[in-house]
């Protein structure tokens, strides 16, 4: 029997917000298997879609860069929040972030990109920042939107100075209408993004793995009904599931009787023309990264075996 950890749990019950025996339950009956026991809790009803995977919790910062009709955004880790609020920390996150405006929005890229005022690449920049303060940095990932016509709109959560905080957002609009306009709707919508943390812009976006996953739940779920009963159950299901997680279908949150493609549609008058969404980036500090979980949870988690 696999070795059931305090993290392990810990981990599950924030990705499923699932109870912690639960959890724990459903690590003994997949032998430790994270992603099967998500599966295995959410046959019981105890679980949500992985609408809560990706809380794990990391230090340093999410840039923006907007430049009009191309953005960059990119996420800097540190081992502390004490670093990420240093000077030189938040420094070379916008910097980087300027950078990449110009790159060809891989990782690879930026980090051979020459840092402003120095000789040196931005990973050696990097390296010497660490050098410098005495705490490991690592530049994670970088994305760049660009439209032809139109704009990328941003937004930053919980920003602790301009265009660097803990959740970063991009939305390409793409439309020859106004520019103004355009650029409150997109803002609205990158806050709209943020809030509901969409995993594609429309179904075909959607993993197929994901798919494939989401259906076999549902037909475990309702395992003995006729083939086509069942059919058209997973057919509902999955419709359901896109209207939950894709950005066109879901609900906008400054208004809940409106979709996005509604709100899309209905900008078109204001703007003097058609306006489509072409992409868009979320970044949240930290997601999928572990982090040592202290004594008090092990504690928690030990006392539940006596």
């Amino acid at each position: 029997m696999a070795n059931i950890t305090a993290a392990l749990v810990k981990e599950l019950r924030e990705k499923t917000g699932a109870g912690m025996m639960d959890c724990k339950g459903a690590l003994n009956e997949t032998d430790g298997d994270l992603e099967a026991a998500i599966d295995w809790l959410r046959k019981k009803g105890l679980a949500k879609a992985a609408k809560k995977a990706g809380r794990v919790a990391a230090e340093g910062l999410v840039a923006v860069e907007s430049a009009g009709r191309h953005a960059a955004i990119l996420e800097v880790n540190s081992e502390t929040d004490f670093v990420a609020r240093n000077d030189s920390f938040q420094a070379f996150a916008r910097e980087a972030a300027k950078l990449a405006l110009n790159t060809d929005g891989t990782l690879e890229s930026l980090e051979a990109a020459t840092f402003p005022g120095s000789s040196t690449t931005v990973k050696d920049t990097l390296s010497n920042l660490i050098a410098t303060i005495g705490e490991n940095m690592t530049l994670r990932r970088v994305a760049k939107l660009e439209v032809g016509q139109g704009v990328i709109a941003s937004y930053v959560h919980n920003q602790i100075s301009e265009g660097l905080g803990k959740i970063g957002v991009l939305v390409a609009l793409e439309s020859t209408g106004d520019v103004e306009f355009l650029s409150t709707l997109g803002r609205q919508i990158a806050m709209h993004v943020a809030a509901t943390n969409p995993v594609a812009l429309d179904a075909s976006g959607v993993d197929t793995a994901t798919v494939e996953r989401e259906s076999n739940i549902l037909r475990e779920k309702n395992a003995g009904k006729p083939d086509h009963v069942l059919a058209k159950i997973i057919e509902s299901g999955l419709k359901s599931y896109y209207k939950e997680v894709t950005l066109l279908e879901q609900p906008f949150v400054h208004d809940g009787s409106k979709t996005i493609t509604q709100v899309l549609k209905e900008a078109e008058g204001k703007a003097g023309a058609p306006v489509a969404i072409k992409g868009f980036v979320r970044y949240a500090l930290g997601e999928g990264i572990e982090k040592e979980e202290g004594p008090d949870f092990a504690a928690e988690v030990a006392s539940m075996s006596r």
